[in-house]
């Protein structure tokens, strides 16, 4: 009889969203009501009623703020343990009005789902914070402007999709439920999403998915007056990609990948991360054996510990190969779309190219 596992539940946490709302209302509750909480409650989309203990709450400039450190959970997310902070002040305009403090910030691109020109918060986000801050408007108090920032959130933007999506001065205020879900990496995959709405907003025809730096540069080589937006960093996330391009499609879409993370594809996954499952050598042996290579290195093949000593022993024909099959796993799902696929190795040089039509 096997030992009960000891191993506790990944443990869900808060998106960015969700902490401007609970940070929103406690600085408004200050200014229209005089309170001063040490936690306040908010309720998500889904109907959850959750409490956050407020990290400050103090005057700044004719209104307060208030801060709230994000919590997400088990889940590795960039945002996790920053400071997210809301400052409330009266405005002349009646109804809310949402600014971009540090740390957040500012829409540069068209196809995003706010305005150019706007801070980067997005809708529901937005939708969050007046449902909570509206009903404690009065005819004395009738309007309040909301300017939402993050401690350090420059610096934490380089880490994310912001910079290529037009997103300059910070991070992006997210969430759609108001809960992470741990390693549902929903974030990066909206992300991905929103990359691929600034390409076709700003009239891109050719995408270019990479999964990395390498792959990327590969590519670009080959396409070297493609626009920057054209280059959608994906990552292990072709699933994101393929389920996007399906509802918005795009007339030619150029995949570039490492040959290990090609060959998953080519088996039909997608989502290439090694926590689902590493290269599996028998279809590596299999495709070597149809790429017509000896008895001997399809045996060598089949022994290899890892992608790089199959490719070191089969060559170049099973790059092609494993190219060939990830086209044709592509092909099933993107029937409409010119279709290309890279195989590149961890020096950046393109072991294959295959094409359809």
């Amino acid at each position: 009889m096997n030992a009960p596992s000891t191993r506790r539940p990944l443990r869900h946490g808060y998106t960015t969203g969700a902490c401007a709302t609970a940070a929103s209302l406690a600085a408004a509750l200050a200014l229209l009501r005089d309170e001063r909480p040490e936690s306040v409650e908010i309720h998500l989309p889904r109907g959850q009623r959750v409490r956050f203990t407020l990290h400050h709450l103090r005057r700044w400039e004719g209104g307060f703020q208030a801060g709230v450190v994000k919590d997400a959970g088990d889940d590795p997310d960039v945002t996790h343990g920053a400071l997210v902070f809301a400052r409330v002040r009266p405005s002349e305009r009646s109804g809310i009005h949402f600014r971009a403090a540090e740390g957040v910030g500012t829409v540069t691109r068209p196809g995003l789902p706010v305005p150019v020109g706007e801070p980067a918060i997005n809708p529901v986000p937005r939708q969050m914070m007046r449902q909570h801050l509206e009903p404690l408007l009065t005819a004395s108090w009738p309007g309040l402007t909301v300017a939402i920032g993050v401690e350090d959130g420059e610096a934490l933007a380089a880490k994310t999709l912001n910079p290529r999506l037009g997103i300059v001065g910070g991070l992006s205020i997210l969430g759609t439920t108001g809960i992470v879900r741990p390693y549902s990496c929903s974030a990066y995959i909206a992300s991905i999403h929103r990359a691929i709405d600034v390409a076709l907003a700003t009239g891109c025809r050719h995408l270019i998915a990479a999964t990395g730096n390498t792959s990327e540069a590969a590519a670009r080589r080959l396409y070297p007056t493609l626009p920057e937006v054209a280059f959608i960093e994906m990552g292990d996330f072709v699933g994101a990609v393929v389920k996007y391009l399906r509802r918005h499609p795009v007339e030619r879409l150029t995949l570039a990948a490492g040959f290990a993370k090609l060959s998953k594809l080519a088996m039909g996954r997608l989502d290439l991360h090694s926590r689902h499952g590493g290269v599996d050598v028998e279809h590596l042996s299999r495709w070597a054996e149809e790429a017509g290579a000896p008895i001997e290195t399809i045996r060598a093949v089949a022994q290899a510990s890892t992608a790089l000593a199959a490719l070191q022993a089969a060559g170049p024909p099973l790059a092609h190969r494993v190219a060939h099959r990830a086209l044709a796993e592509l092909r099933q799902r993107l029937s409409d779309v010119e279709l290309e696929v890279i195989a590149v190795d961890r020096e950046g040089r393109i072991l294959a190219r295959e094409s359809h039509p």
